[in-house]
């Protein structure tokens, strides 16, 4: 497999099957949840705790690109909130979750199936804010988003992303060594479960029908957004709520920024 067709099929599979099962982040909220949101009671996610209220501000009116945030739980919250909300996907199984959230809760809302890193399908300066929680981890190069989302933010636009932790992918995956509280650096950023697993734990993660992923540089994830004309005004860290690596209990391994459209 390339980082071509073949990975963005595969991807679009593994992500299509999770929205099938309803997992964590194919579930999608509630009619009460919805009816809070119009009422002005809402939060969204870009890392596991809410977003604090003072990095979205008042949504009403906004234009609000969900980039690969589709699985019906943070685009129709923002619609139900007041917001002009467009949602972008790989994903047609994460995509229909929306729609069957807005149909049920009479929402208004778009949604668009495509790769995050071709946005074509939307004109220059089409949105007020683009909302980005952690997905760029399936793509080889994350460069290409950060310039799309530049294109298809008004001036003084919002870019909200969210993503991990380079360091997530250092270390060794022995559960022998994370039982003895021991982490053995063994890869190095950038990371790409193509080029730098062993064949046999690749073949192994293709026929689980898991999304194969990418471990992308400080540089790429921070300064690649400064290089494509943003300057970031607002950055936190969070917890793994559950840890899936023995380095998740020692740091956070959330990063989320805010960063302004400039240029």
């Amino acid at each position: 497999m390339n980082h071509g067709q073949a990975l963005i099929d595969h991807n679009r599979a593994a992500w299509d099957r999770q929205a099938s099962e309803v997992r964590e982040w194919s579930r999608p909220v509630d009619a009460a949840t919805i009816a809070a949101a119009r009422e002005g009671r809402w939060q969204v996610h870009l890392t596991p705790r809410a977003l604090p209220l003072d990095w979205l501000g008042d949504v009403r009116g906004r234009r609000i690109l969900c980039l690969v945030s589709a699985g019906g739980q943070q685009a129709p919250v923002l619609a139900a909130a007041g917001a002009e909300v467009t949602v972008f996907d790989l994903s047609d199984g994460q995509l229909a979750q929306d729609r069957a959230v807005a149909d049920r809760d009479g929402l208004s809302l778009r949604t668009v199936q495509g790769d995050m890193r071709d946005l074509q399908a939307f004109a220059d300066d089409s949105f007020d804010v683009v909302f980005h929680p952690i997905s760029n981890l399936y793509v080889p190069d994350v460069r290409p988003v950060w310039g799309e989302c530049q294109r298809v933010l008004a001036r003084d636009g919002l870019l909200m992303a969210s993503f991990y932790n380079p360091v997530v992918f250092v270390a060794a995956r022995d559960a022998q060594l994370s039982e003895q509280g021991l982490i053995r650096p063994q890869y190095a950023i950038p990371y790409s479960d193509l080029e730098d697993l062993d064949p046999a734990a690749r073949e192994a993660k293709l026929a689980r029908g898991e999304a194969l992923t990418f471990g992308h540089s400080l540089g790429d994830l921070i300064a690649g957004q400064l290089d494509a004309g943003f300057v970031i005004d607002r950055f936190m860290e969070d917890w793994q709520p559950q840890p899936r690596f023995l380095i998740d209990r020692y740091l956070p391994t959330f990063l989320a920024t805010r960063a302004r459209r400039v240029g």
